[in-house]
């Protein structure tokens, strides 16, 4: 079983996310940030995604070409911050459907507590990016994983700003065959399960509920 870690070192992606860390980035810049980085991150993203062969005519002649099937592509957004990154990958993969995953975390016990759970019909013939900004304690992204795993999508991936090598022991301990992919893995985690150095509560941060 692979532990895949994808480490994203593109520099422009690396130059946003510093923009994104600093404290005194406004809410109005911070969202600007992410949805130019997840329109990055999601070109790294399908970088390998399955391609099909389609009759095309140019100008000049009809040829066969490659495209990828956008309509098999499910954005899974685990509520509420996974929806800053809905924008800019739809800029990139406009056919793609849409998920939803609501989890809180428990603030004592920090586990994941599921409220809400909507995807496409058809699972099976789908590739799911599973969007959230943050992979920290890890225990958000397992819950999502698990259940979405119930629906027996054709792939899984999940892509983060920031993650920790907790975050990703955690992940990949109970979901070691989803790889992940992330700008930054940071130097862990505080007592309250924040990614640190980090760049805060992405979903205050993108909402300005902070």
């Amino acid at each position: 079983m692979s532990r895949d870690v994808h480490v994203i070192d593109h520099p422009l992606v690396q130059h946003k996310l510093t923009l994104m860390r600093r404290k005194d980035t406004s809410t109005k810049s911070f969202r600007e940030l992410v949805h130019e980085l997840s329109a990055l991150l999601a070109y790294e993203i399908t970088r390998d995604m399955p391609m099909q062969e389609i009759q095309i005519e140019t100008p000049l002649e009809k040829m066969t070409s490659r495209v990828i099937d956008g309509k098999k592509v499910v954005l899974a957004s685990i509520l509420r911050a996974g929806n800053g990154f809905l924008d800019g990958m739809l800029q990139v993969i406009p056919g793609a459907r849409v998920g939803h995953i609501g989890l809180y975390r428990d603030p004592k016990t920090l586990q994941a507590v599921e409220y809400y759970f909507k995807m496409p019909s058809g699972m099976s013939d789908r590739d799911v990016i599973v969007l959230d900004p943050m992979l920290a304690t890890g225990n958000s992204a397992v819950a999502a994983v698990d259940r979405l795993k119930q629906t027996n999508p054709r792939s899984i991936r999940f892509v983060c700003l920031v993650t920790c090598p907790e975050g990703l022991k955690t992940f990949h301990d109970h979901h070691p065959d989803v790889p992940v992919y992330t700008p930054a893995v940071d130097r862990g985690l505080n007592e309250h399960g924040y990614i640190v150095p980090g760049l805060g509560d992405a979903g205050d941060r993108i909402f300005g509920t902070k």
